[in-house]
């Protein structure tokens, strides 16, 4: 009989997003539940028809709710008792937290966490206090921690969180790679559906296109984002910065100042969530991603794939995506100056890159499967344990 995986995330989206493949992937060599929260738009039934997993809903809250949370921990221990998988393996920083305690209670024999991002490290006091107390426990709990990039490596040994024996970066790291087909221009040769989407955005054939996809929150960077493009948009009347991305007012909400930019500046264009980022990227010249902290970037490597070259910040994740002169350039965080200064190199063409190798880089590195055979491996060699 094939052995039993749990893959564990806070929100459907992440499982359906960060794990896109992977679960059906992994399917064929283990028996693989997903669990995740319940949420409005059936988005674990979708999860379970696509990947061909069954799935549980026990909810998890993205915030600090210690009542919650501890009916989360017993109802995800009541689950492994009854399940005893072989590995519990989670991602997001509430999912880890819960699963790795009620795993190691449940006496699953390897319970993983995938870290994708440390929100904790723009926080400060108290709250980081508490938040550098929780990464302690989960990664205590944990048997196996996979930082997916190197840099998160060197962090949570600085901030010495756990130990280096607990700790494994995947392949080149990234949760998931990319898939280097989907993403690619080959698709969006019509140049046809390329004008009518400019058309659409108003957005003329001449035109530069800076774009920006994710969340539009405070710590990716969009104010200083915004501040730097409202300077250049004064002066370069055919420059456009295009926004792929949902508003999230909840957890960390855009300043006001930063708002009133978005909606007085015409040359921004906002088009809110978008399921295929692709049509966007194609008729974009530019990533700008000025993030204050990651994980792993999907949005800098899909858009290497589809041959952009990115404006990054010195973070871990982004750092290595991107490589200083050849795919891109690096600027430090906060820094709305040298955002601007970056930006106008690129639209000036002063700074000089080679679309094919922005390809080449990640198709190399970061494509899905390589990152997939990484962890069956890993897989593989706990059953010798």
């Amino acid at each position: 009989m094939k052995k039993k995986i749990i893959r564990v995330t806070t929100v459907p989206a992440s499982l359906r997003g960060l794990l896109y493949g992977q679960l059906k992937f992994m399917s064929a060599h283990y028996n693989v539940i997903a669990i995740s929260s319940n949420d409005e738009y059936n988005l674990l039934k979708m999860v379970s028809e696509r990947e061909n997993v069954p799935t549980v809903a026990i909810d998890m809250t993205r915030k600090i709710t210690p009542i919650k949370d501890l009916i989360s921990v017993y109802k995800l221990y009541k689950l492994f008792k009854k399940e005893k998988p072989f590995i519990v393996h989670s991602h997001t920083p509430k999912a880890g937290t819960l699963s790795m305690i009620a795993a190691k209670f449940a006496g699953v024999p390897h319970r993983l966490h995938t870290i994708a991002g440390l929100p904790l490290l723009v926080a400060t006091g108290k709250k980081r206090w508490l938040l550098n107390t929780v990464e302690k426990i989960t990664y205590a709990a944990a048997s196996m921690i996979y930082p997916n990039s190197h840099g998160l490596y060197d962090i949570i040994l600085e901030e010495k969180f756990t130990t280096k024996n607990k700790l494994k970066v995947i392949a080149h790291g990234s949760s998931n790679g990319i898939d280097v087909d989907h993403f690619s221009l080959n698709h969006f040769s019509n140049t046809t559906e390329n004008k009518a989407l400019k058309q659409k955005l108003n957005i003329a054939e001449t035109d530069f296109v800076f774009i920006y996809v994710g969340r539009l929150v405070a710590d990716k960077g969009i104010k200083e984002l915004l501040e730097a493009f409202n300077t250049i948009s004064k002066t370069h009347k055919d420059a456009k910065l295009l926004l792929v991305g949902d508003f999230e007012t909840d957890l960390d909400p855009l300043d006001e100042k930063t708002l009133e930019i978005k909606d007085t500046n015409p040359q921004i264009i906002s088009t809110g969530w978008a399921t295929d980022v692709r049509p966007y990227f194609a008729i974009a010249n530019v990533l700008a991603f000025p993030s204050y902290r990651e994980g792993f970037p999907n949005v800098v490597m899909q858009a290497g794939a589809m041959e952009l070259p990115a404006i990054v910040t010195n973070i871990n994740g982004c750092n290595e995506i991107i490589i200083e002169g050849e795919n891109g350039c690096i600027i430090p965080v906060r820094d709305a100056n040298a955002l601007h200064d970056a930006m106008l190199k690129i639209y000036n063409k002063t700074f000089v890159y080679d679309k094919a190798k922005c390809r080449e880089l990640i198709v190399k590195r970061y494509q899905r499967q390589v990152i997939w055979d990484g962890l069956l491996q890993e897989y593989k060699n706990l059953e010798n344990k």
